[in-house]
């Protein structure tokens, strides 16, 4: 089933907090849904479809359908990662769509920098039913780690720098530059990148998302409702998700499930890269921006790094403005499930709402596209085309 159309985002929030140990998860979920209905011109008795992911308490929507006192139709709690919030829009498209909700309200929360959480640094826990425990536990690996190698293995197949990946981070640093809530808002330059200290070789610590507290919601109706709203209409175009496992080691370590879920997502929209306008692309490590941008099609696979050296993330400058909050790589990664925030400014830009200096002009047509979990153990991905109507 096509969801061109069939649904549309008519309220997004992001919560400006970076640090927050005087609130509870709980509440940080509860502001963002306040925050995104408001936004929409909605209330909470409007919401009869509520979608989470794992941050929620408990790990289960119901602790926050009753903390919101919800009276639902609908409710979905897929978790897969960092592309969770990307994958429930999908699902919440879906739910619009076949009729078994009319308001969807999405919402995530976290608070690891509150809480000291090692992101990515700290071997992962695995639990004893988890089948990669006994072959993965002994080496202790971590998140960084992996995309280490992820990044030698590239920068041997194709030649890649540590340069051409650190011109990622720049273009982020001059984005985020003009969000006041960034956390980190000094601008970057190259050798800044290559001089701040190896955390897991190739990876520079500037190579490296920020960790934050922080949140963001959403609110997806029917276009009946949405027409109705005195609210810009973002409707969704194309949609893409997919998981691939670690196959057993067999699996080609360059590639990213933006592959599979760009071609989804451009098929069912009827665009192509030359109609994208602005990209929000997860970064959680530059080399997944890399990636992702060669996977998507924007630029042939092995030319990512000549590419994104050129300076075309710089909006205004570049062929491809990206990340103009200053993404994860410097804006804010809450709840190690950035996609979330990946749609919120995806959303400003097309109605025009993104900081001055950054919003791309005549944004028409945007995507947000991002993985989840890890390459090579479990790696979830999904894509999402919106378009202004």
């Amino acid at each position: 089933m096509s969801l061109k159309g069939k649904a549309y985002i008519v309220g997004a929030y992001e919560h400006p907090t970076r640090f927050s140990p005087d609130k509870s998860v709980t509440q940080l979920h509860a502001e963002c849904a306040l925050g995104a209905l408001q936004d929409a011109g909605l209330t909470i008795d409007d919401v009869d479809g509520y979608f989470c992911a794992g941050d929620v308490p408990g790990g289960s929507p119901i602790s926050m359908v009753e903390y919101l006192n919800l009276n639902l139709k609908w409710v979905d709690g897929s978790e897969l990662g960092g592309c969770s919030y990307m994958v429930l829009l999908r699902h919440a498209a879906m739910a619009i769509a076949q009729g078994k909700c009319s308001v969807a309200l999405i919402t995530l929360a976290g608070k690891p920098k509150s809480m000291g959480v090692a992101t990515g640094t700290a071997p992962r826990a695995l639990g004893p039913e988890r089948p990669e425990t006994p072959w993965d536990l002994p080496y202790k690996p971590t998140i960084t780690g992996i995309y280490g190698m992820l990044t030698q293995r590239h920068m041997y197949e194709y030649g890649t720098t540590s340069a051409q990946l650190a011109a990622i981070k720049v273009a982020a640093s001059h984005h985020a530059q003009y969000n006041e809530h960034a956390a980190l808002r000094k601008v970057v330059t190259v050798d800044d990148v290559l001089n701040s200290p190896v955390i897991s070789t190739p990876l520079h610590r500037l190579d490296c998302c920020v960790i934050t507290d922080g949140g963001g919601a959403l609110v997806v109706t029917s276009p009946e409702i949405a027409r109705k709203l005195n609210r810009p209409h973002v409707r969704i175009m194309g949609t893409g998700e997919t998981i691939n496992t670690s196959r057993g080691g067999y699996f080609d370590s360059t590639q990213t499930g933006a592959a599979v879920t760009g071609k989804m997502a451009f098929e069912e929209a009827g665009v192509g890269v030359a109609d994208i306008k602005y990209a929000s692309i997860y970064d959680n490590f530059t080399i997944m921006v890399l990636m992702q941008l060669e996977d998507l099609g924007f630029c042939k696979k092995g030319e990512g790094g000549h590419f994104v050296a050129e300076g075309n993330l710089i909006s205004g400058q570049g062929q491809l403005p990206f990340n103009t909050d200053g993404g994860g790589l410097c804006n804010n990664h809450p709840s190690n499930r950035g996609g979330m925030t990946k749609v919120i400014e995806a959303v400003r830009q097309l109605r025009g709402e993104a900081h001055p200096s950054v919003q791309v002009k005549d944004c028409d047509i945007a995507m947000a596209s991002g993985p989840g979990l890890v390459v090579g153990v479990g790696h979830a991905h999904s894509t999402i085309i919106l378009e202004r109507e």
